[in-house]
């Protein structure tokens, strides 16, 4: 089978927003064996919205929309391909009832508008919305099948997930399981030069590589007739796939760094806490971005200026003198400070030159220093980047963590 997704909504067409709707689907259906030939994406405009779901209907098994099942009159997705395909708009009494209580949890008054989002197709399959008001459907018709999901990313993926997957599994031709075997400190063209004899030879599971920013992992995909069946074909694989990566490998089926390295703390009742120069609190985002991190992490210090460095942190004015901000003893120092001031058992610090200006010969743009402090001991690490701003900064966090959970743990 083979699907075509569109997104719906003028302000992706003006650039306004950036379609990853599109991705996280895309990402799912190839997990499904579905292929996805076309994706498009449409203004707010009936005509233009009917055209393109009928060349959708003429060249698609499954058509997938996002965006458009909002309450105001430019919302017409739903209308729309009820129309294309000949279904009757039904007011569906739970979804508008689970609006109402929305309203009224949150403390606003409903208005009439709203209640456009409780009518569907008639007959359709309804995902309920646990992150918004709009609901998902899904009918067949035509002999195709069409489903509708909501545009915020923080209710589409969700929905898709949880609603839109088990849905499509029928038509995945059995069962596809896929791990996730993720890995920091070796990049994508060396981790695929290790795996090429396996990515070669393996038909069933597969062996796809791929890049993120500052790590990269190594999706290994089975296909069998029960769950059970893809895990016994996956056990064997991934385990080679880890000792060939060895301690480059920082988890299988995980979602972050931060999150193997909150686990980590958690685990032996330790804290953390952390001094950023150059990541300007992009490390203590990433740790905060998970959830119960109150239980390790005790607190940050974004100290830019070389007087917080010494006033908060302890760093000693000599050896900013002699050897500059920039160096492994300072990142040493502002480890050991930042854990001793706020009484952590893990100090984490960071310093360097994120660029664009502020580099030297000496000491150039992507030169950072990370330094991990516990127990008395220190574990530094000199990083060099030249893939911007941005890539330093997260390269630097993420090396943070790295040294956390060889070190530490």
């Amino acid at each position: 089978m083979n699907a075509e997704l569109i997104a719906v909504g003028t302000e992706i067409l003006l650039g306004d927003i950036v379609n990853t709707d599109a991705q996280v689907i895309s990402q799912g259906l190839s997990e499904l064996g579905i292929n996805v030939f076309y994706q498009t994406v449409v203004g707010d405009n009936p005509a233009r919205l009917r055209h393109v779901i009928e060349t959708a209907r003429d060249r698609a098994d499954i058509i997938i929309t996002t965006g458009g099942l909002g309450p105001t009159l430019d919302d017409l997705t739903k209308e729309t391909l009820a129309t294309v395909f000949g279904r009757k708009m039904a007011l569906h009494q739970p979804s508008l009832d689970r609006i109402k209580d929305f309203f009224q949890t949150i403390g606003r008054e409903m208005t009439p508008n709203n209640e456009k989002q409780a009518w569907l197709p008639e007959g359709c399959t309804v995902f309920v919305n646990e992150w918004g008001t709009a609901p998902g459907c899904a009918f067949e018709a035509y002999g195709k099948h069409v489903i509708m999901l909501p545009g915020p990313p923080r209710e589409c993926e969700p929905m898709w997930k949880q609603c839109a997957m088990p849905y499509l599994y029928p038509f995945a031709g059995g069962c596809i399981v896929s791990r996730n075997v993720r890995v920091f400190g070796l990049g994508e063209s060396n981790m695929e030069t290790i795996l090429h004899d396996m990515m070669e030879s393996s038909t069933n599971p597969t062996i796809a590589p791929y890049a993120k920013t500052s790590e990269c992992f190594a999706r290994v995909t089975a296909k069998a007739e029960t769950p059970e069946e893809c895990e016994k074909l996956l056990e064997p694989v991934v385990a080679k796939i880890c000792d060939l990566l060895g301690d480059d490998v920082y988890g299988v089926d995980v979602d972050s760094l931060e999150q193997v390295v909150g686990d980590g703390l958690r685990a032996r009742g330790m804290t953390l806490a952390v001094a950023e120069s150059c990541t300007g609190g992009l490390l203590s985002k990433r740790i905060t971005d998970v959830p119960g991190c109150s239980d390790y992490y005790l607190g940050g210090v974004c100290s830019y200026a070389n007087e917080v460095k010494m006033n908060v942190l302890g760093v000693k004015k000599e050896t900013l003198d002699t050897v500059g901000a920039v160096s492994p003893e300072v990142a040493e120092q502002m480890a050991e400070g930042v854990a001793k001031a706020l009484g952590a058992d893990v100090g984490v610090g960071i310093t360097g030159v994120a660029g664009p200006g502020g580099g030297t010969e000496e000491k150039p743009v992507g030169l950072v220093y990370i330094s991990v402090w516990c127990k008395g001991q220190h574990y530094t690490r000199k990083m060099k980047s030249t893939n911007g701003r941005d890539r330093v900064r997260m390269q630097a966090a993420s090396t943070a963590l790295d040294l956390i959970r060889r070190n530490i743990f």
